[in-house]
């Protein structure tokens, strides 16, 4: 049995329940909240440690983000990934999905051979569920997206459920190849503490442009050919609650009125 190699993109991003945006820019405003790894992600990384658990090989988290970022690749050291690399640099910066693709896609290519790679099916900052599948193109290997079960692992082939379009279809791609995964695919293990403990002694590689071998102006706002143009967020829905204590009768004719059908026609 030949090693295998794992890709898991991984990302880091701020807790959304708690951030706040910046409408001018047109920008989630990534500093007003605590940040986390993307939990699709997660469902990724957990699915790539059971094709190495089952296979063997190994596994290594790639993301794209700060220097802070290093603390959601250790994350995933802690549960189960092998090594992790960081693409961190202003250059990167302001990277749409297509130059966010690039980037990754020339990483992949920098760390050498590899034989499935694995992704969140969008990121809840962004929500696009682009990138996955556009890494995939770069590469000019085939892709399945939106993966909800694995029904077979196997060294040159793996055979998956995808939810789209309504359907449920059951599809085999032989490797190498990329593969998006919902959250019903699984559920991610808890880190031990143990395992937290030796992950945090991890070494993160960083790697600039000069290490994947692209041209800064593929990168950033500048490489980036898609803008922004307007952002809104709905506002929280807001409900009206009211305790009929009235007799049946009373109370079916009060409930009409409030839902406007008891007004004659």
């Amino acid at each position: 049995m030949r090693d295998l190699t794992f890709i898991v993109l991984i990302k880091q991003v701020p807790d959304m329940d708690q951030v706040e945006f910046d409408y001018e820019e047109g920008r989630v405003d990534r500093s007003s909240a605590p940040l986390e790894p993307n939990p699709f992600d997660l469902n990724a990384l957990e699915e790539a440690v059971k094709y190495k658990e089952e296979l063997g090989g190994e596994v290594i988290a790639i993301s794209m983000g700060p220097k802070q970022a290093e603390s959601t690749l250790k994350d995933a050291i802690a549960r189960g990934a092998d090594e992790g690399i960081l693409l961190q640099g202003r250059e990167f910066a302001g990277s749409d999905t297509w130059a966010t693709s690039l980037a990754l896609g020339h990483a992949i290519e920098a760390v050498g051979d590899f034989d499935l790679i694995f992704s969140g099916e969008k990121t809840v900052d962004g929500d696009t569920g682009q990138v996955g599948p556009e890494v995939a193109e770069f590469l000019n290997i085939p892709h399945i997206a939106f993966v909800s079960g694995v029904k077979a692992r196997k060294e040159d082939e793996v055979e998956v459920v995808s939810e789209s379009w309504g359907a449920t279809y059951v599809k085999s791609m032989e490797l190498p190849g990329l593969i998006t995964l919902t959250k019903d695919v699984n559920e991610p293990r808890l880190p031990s503490f143990k395992d937290k403990q030796k992950a945090r002694k991890a070494k993160i590689a960083n790697w600039g442009v000069e290490d994947i071998g692209i041209d800064q102006e593929n990168l950033g706002i500048t490489g980036s050919p898609t803008r922004v143009a307007n952002m809104e967020v709905p506002p929280p829905e807001k409900r009206e609650s009211m305790l009929l204590r009235e007799d049946p009768g009373s109370a079916v004719n009060q409930l009409l009125e409030k839902l406007d059908l008891g007004r004659s026609k």
